[in-house]
């Protein structure tokens, strides 16, 4: 949680000083954003801010939290923290279809290990990891006038670190709904 701590420091930090010198030019540069696949399918609450650098390119970041207890998946996240940077190719506002480049620090469970490597003996307890992904998305974002987005979105990493019993590769991905201000 340490390094967790250090790393969303060092991103905010990094994205108010990207504000402090951008001039204010009255366009709506903030987006707070629900993953509501996320939420329906897998009970994670999947949450994203992204800042708009100009009409082409923002960053921002996503907070993963599992509120469920998944026993569909054998490898499961309880939390993610992905920060990101976008770059759109649109002739619109940061808007369209877009390409991203993402890392993600996540944790979880793999409920199932126990049985993979025993056959006669399962645990129900699960054991742990960590691990920190890099990777890339693509997707298209859709702005109405009145500032209400929706964006559907959809990519892979791959875990660095290499944890014991962390997945080999992440995903990345759904439809959020949110707004811009």
């Amino acid at each position: 949680m340490k390094y967790l701590s250090i790393l969303i420091v060092f991103f905010l930090g990094t994205l108010v000083h990207a504000q402090d010198e951008i001039l204010d030019d009255g366009l709506d540069r903030n987006e707070l954003k629900l993953n509501a696949s996320n939420l329906i399918a897998f009970e994670f609450l999947d949450g994203s801010y992204e800042y708009l650098i100009n009409e082409e390119s923002s960053i921002g970041f996503g907070i993963l939290v599992n509120i469920g207890d998944d026993d569909v998946l054998d490898e499961y996240r309880t939390f993610s923290f992905t920060p990101f940077y976008r770059q759109f190719f649109s002739k619109k506002y940061a808007k369209g279809f877009f390409v991203e480049a993402f890392g993600m620090f996540n944790t979880g469970k793999d409920e199932y290990s126990d049985f993979i490597y025993d056959p006669y003996y399962e645990s129900n307890e699960g054991t742990k990891y960590t691990d920190f992904a890099l990777g890339i998305s693509v997707g298209g974002k859709f702005v109405t006038k009145r500032g209400f987005v929706a964006e559907i979105y959809a990519g892979i990493g791959r875990n660095l670190m290499n944890g014991e019993n962390a997945p080999e590769v992440v995903g990345r991905g759904g439809v959020s709904l949110g707004y811009r201000f």
